[in-house]
């Protein structure tokens, strides 16, 4: 499982590796469906190196995507099977991180995690709990899990952005306030961007302010 993530990688525009980014997709989709967001961000990131991995699972509601742990409501698995699947994928994508970051002889502090959707939920929960801190996470259309464990487990504090569209149907818009309030009390720097008028998707606007934040964070 740590050592089978499949996944696309786009050389940076510069040819050197002097950061990463790491695409985590949504339930039902694979990495491709967000590498293609390195055509219009690496112009302005040009030493910045991109990976794309597909989630560990077979989707249960979708047989050609992947997910990264099930969703009752969406597939009618269980809420302990769900945990067991989120805790496998978040061994699975550490792993996955720690690899690349060797292959590219990289530091966490030159990583930001872009996730959609369960990419999303999955980056905030993964990041505050590796060590040592990676430069950042944008976390679009997701959600915060588990956010009472957030203050007692996360182990270093990093800078966050949320994403999400106001007319979002399949993730509520209510939830980026929720995990916006627990991240500031548990002391991460946090930033919010609503995408108005706009459902479970990114756009043009939400990807630049992510574009943004990660210029600023990232190295030079």
């Amino acid at each position: 499982m740590t050592q089978g993530l499949k996944f696309g990688r786009k050389a940076s525009v510069s040819g050197k590796a002097r950061s990463m980014v790491v695409f985590l997709h949504g339930y039902g989709a694979d990495g491709a469906d967000l590498l293609g967001l390195a055509d219009p961000l690496g112009p302005h990131l040009r030493d910045t190196v991109f990976y794309a991995p597909d989630a560990p699972e077979p989707c249960a509601g979708n047989p050609f995507g992947r997910q990264w742990f099930g969703i009752p409501r969406f597939d009618g698995s269980s809420e302990v099977d769900a945990a067991v699947g989120m805790n496998r994928s978040a061994d699975a994508l550490n792993a996955f991180l720690d690899a690349r970051l060797a292959e590219e002889g990289l530091m966490p502090s030159q990583l930001a995690l872009v996730g959609f959707s369960q990419g999303a939920m999955m980056s905030l929960h993964i990041a505050p709990r590796r060590a040592p801190a990676i430069a950042g996470v944008v976390a679009i259309s997701g959600r915060l899990l588990r956010p009472q464990l957030l203050q007692a487990e996360a182990r270093v504090k990093l800078p966050v952005l949320l994403v999400h569209g106001d007319q979002d149907p399949v993730v509520d818009f209510r939830e980026m306030a929720l995990a916006g309030d627990a991240l500031v009390a548990a002391g991460f720097e946090t930033f919010g961007h609503v995408m108005k008028g706009t459902g479970h998707g990114i756009a043009p606007d939400g990807l630049q302010v992510a574009l943004a934040f990660l210029a600023e964070r990232l190295p030079k």
